[in-house]
Formats: structure tokens, C-alpha cells, sequence
């Protein structure tokens, strides 16, 4: 069995590697099978089937003899205006009247650098990689990020990293929510981080409702309730069929995913800016042009994002929100402005394409732009 000495040894192992935060916490009563069972009943999780997979309420199934996680933090945070600045408070007019007043859509803040599941993967390798060479005698262990069926968020504050927050993102006193984690499962008995106090870091929302009250689709049913199948990160990214027609003028410049209640929280305005060059923002990874995103054919989109979260959406999923973005532009663009005509040329081709779901959505984006004047 190993003592505190040990989990103090990993924490500073896994500072020595460029994590900003590490904690342990135990394995026992990790899931909270009820909870998660209403979730699902609800419907909240939409087209992710991977949140049905069972091991997520029991972890014994992930690592039969399992005893503690280590969590590991990497803040990515950068110094670039937070969405609703880049659009004036939430202005898309502002937004698409931006630099050069070609219209534009929005990237979620931790798709701008490289894929943090790469990233982050390689580190907790090699912090793997030093445990083994530290501790002796058989054990096991997996490391995940955001690829298995654990809840990181939940363990990130058992571990102490953190609390869960109204918009349910976690959120630590010192870096905000702008965190990525990733998770080692192990056999090892190692002592919780928070075994002295015997308790989770305090939830420090309070009566604060910014994040609810902000959120344009209102997924945020309730403070601490998601509803997977409204929140645009899940439009924009999960959901590979037409979004629902009633949520895509909300939707606004999104192409790919959301920061908006991240944005507003209070917890965010000093977080300080990430250290890794990995997550610094790309060349057209912000606010890409819109005429841009919807002319690029589906090699091109492979290899320009080939090594970005974006790839996730993939190339259809990406037009599809392209055109969403510009069905969504504002009404004081004049019908002959140079802008709108280049758009709705494009529109009107891709309104002719062979995928139903693209020419669906184009279809749709010409119809808005026809109609306002």
C-alpha cells in the first residue's frame, strides 16, 4: 500500500511535465449512477450513445481493480478576445462587420490550437512512463482523455482540482473553466488529494445565474442541468443530422461549438493565459471568413484541420454550420452588397449539392438572406 508520500510524488511529477493542476481522488463512489440514469431518461444526452455505455456507472468495469485517478489539468486560455467581445456583446452585427467587413462565424476558444486530446495524451504517456520506472511490484493503469467512459469533471472535483458549476463546466478558483483534463486510471492505493479535509471544493457560484441567463438556445434547463440537444457545442459538433430549425437563428456565428457561458462567468475574467504554444490560436482558427469556410472542398478541409479539434464535426458537419452562420447574418446588408452576393452565390450552389443535409441547410440560408432587405 502506498502512503501520501506517493501521491505527492505524481502531483509534482506531473508539475515537472507542464500540467497546471494534478489531484487524486478515489475510485470507490466515483459514478453517481442515479443521477446520470435521470439524465439519460431525460433525453439530455441526444445522438451521444456513448453516454449509455454502463462502465460510466461502475468503473470496475473500466479497470477491474481499480483504486484512484489521477487527474491532470492543462489550462488553455489565451489572450484573444472571448466571443462575445469579438461580436460586441453578443452583436453578430458587430461581429460580421469586423477587419475587412467580410461576414464571419465563431470557433469555440479550445479548438484554435492543436487537438488537446494529442496534446494532453502525450503527457499523461509520459507521466505513465515515470510511474512505471518509480513503483515497483505489478499494477495497472489507463490513461484517457476524453475517450472513455469516465466522468473527468466528476473526478476533477472529488480530486479537489474544482467544483461543478451552474453551466456545468468545472471550475477552479485560479484558472476558471478554461481547462482541459485527462485521467489516469490505476490500481495503485494512493491517498485522495482531499483526504485531510474529507471534502470537494466548495461550490462558489452562489446565486450568480450569468451562464443561464446568457445561453441563446437555453440549454441550461436548470443550474447544474444540461440539455445536450440544445447546447450549440452539441448542434455544431455531436449531432450529425439537420439542427432543428427552431434553433438555428440562436445558433448566431457558431460553426464550431460554443464559449458563450464560459464567457460571461465571472471566474473567467482573471484566468490567467496558458503557457503551452499548442494552444495558441491558428491562422483562420478564430473567426474564419464565412465565404472561406463554405468554399472548402473536403481534402482541403482534411488537411487544414487535420491536426485540430475541428475534424470532428467533419467537412459536411462544418458547411452545414457555415451555412447556418450565413443565413444568420444581419439585416442592414444592403441585397447588393459585394458580401452578401458572394454568399449567396455559393449558397446557391451548395444548394444544388448531391447531400441532402448540406443542400438542406444552404436552401435555407439563401431563404433568409433573400427575405431581409
Amino acid at each position: 500500500m502506498y502512503d501520501a508520500a506517493a501521491s505527492e510524488w505524481i502531483t509534482a511529477k506531473a508539475n515537472e511535465l507542464g500540467f497546471d493542476l494534478c489531484g487524486i481522488a478515489s475510485a470507490e463512489g466515483l459514478a453517481d449512477p442515479a443521477d446520470l440514469k435521470e439524465w439519460l431518461a431525460r433525453g439530455y444526452a441526444g445522438q451521444m450513445r456513448y453516454m449509455h455505455d454502463p462502465r460510466r456507472a461502475e468503473i470496475k468495469q473500466v479497470l477491474p481493480d481499480a483504486r484512484a485517478i489521477i487527474v491532470c489539468a492543462l489550462n488553455y486560455n489565451t489572450a484573444n478576445p472571448s466571443s462575445i467581445e469579438a461580436a460586441g456583446q453578443a452583436s453578430i452585427e458587430a461581429a460580421t462587420r469586423a477587419g475587412d467587413g467580410e461576414p464571419q462565424g465563431w470557433i469555440s476558444r479550445y479548438a484554435w490550437g492543436d487537438d488537446y486530446h494529442i496534446v494532453i495524451g502525450k503527457k499523461l504517456e509520459q507521466l505513465l512512463a515515470s510511474m512505471r520506472a518509480h513503483f515497483t511490484g505489478p499494477w495497472h493503469a489507463r490513461a484517457y482523455v476524453d475517450t472513455g467512459p469516465i466522468d473527468e469533471r466528476l473526478a476533477a472535483q472529488q480530486a479537489g482540482l474544482g467544483w461543478q458549476a451552474k453551466n456545468t463546466c468545472l471550475i477552479n478558483e485560479e484558472f476558471g473553466s478554461w481547462l482541459f483534463l485527462g485521467v489516469i486510471v490505476t490500481s495503485l492505493e494512493l491517498a485522495p488529494s482531499n483526504a485531510a479535509s474529507a471534502a470537494a471544493p466548495a461550490d462558489l457560484c452562489g446565486n450568480c445565474r450569468l451562464c443561464l441567463d446568457a445561453c441563446p438556445t437555453e440549454a441550461l434547463v436548470e443550474p447544474y442541468v444540461m440539455d445536450a440537444r440544445r447546447c450549440i457545442s452539441y448542434l455544431t459538433i455531436e449531432l450529425r443530422e439537420a439542427i432543428p430549425e427552431d434553433l438555428r437563428a440562436p445558433i448566431g456565428w457558431q460553426v464550431f461549438g460554443c464559449d458563450i457561458c464560459q464567457d460571461v462567468c465571472p471566474w473567467n475574467r482573471k484566468a490567467p493565459v496558458t503557457s503551452v504554444p499548442s494552444f495558441h490560436a491558428r491562422e483562420k482558427l478564430m473567426a474564419p471568413e464565412l465565404s472561406w469556410l463554405l468554399s472548402l472542398g473536403e481534402e482541403e478541409f482534411g488537411h487544414i484541420f487535420s491536426a485540430s479539434p475541428v475534424r470532428r464535426t467533419k467537412w459536411r458537419g462544418l458547411i452545414r454550420n457555415a451555412c447556418v452562420a450565413a443565413g444568420n447574418l444581419p439585416g442592414h446588408y444592403a441585397a447588393d452588397a459585394p458580401e452578401r452576393l458572394q454568399l449567396r452565390k455559393r449558397l446557391n450552389e451548395l444548394a444544388a449539392s448531391g447531400d441532402p443535409l448540406i443542400a438542406e441547410h444552404a436552401a435555407w440560408a439563401m431563404a433568409r438572406l433573400t427575405a431581409t432587405k
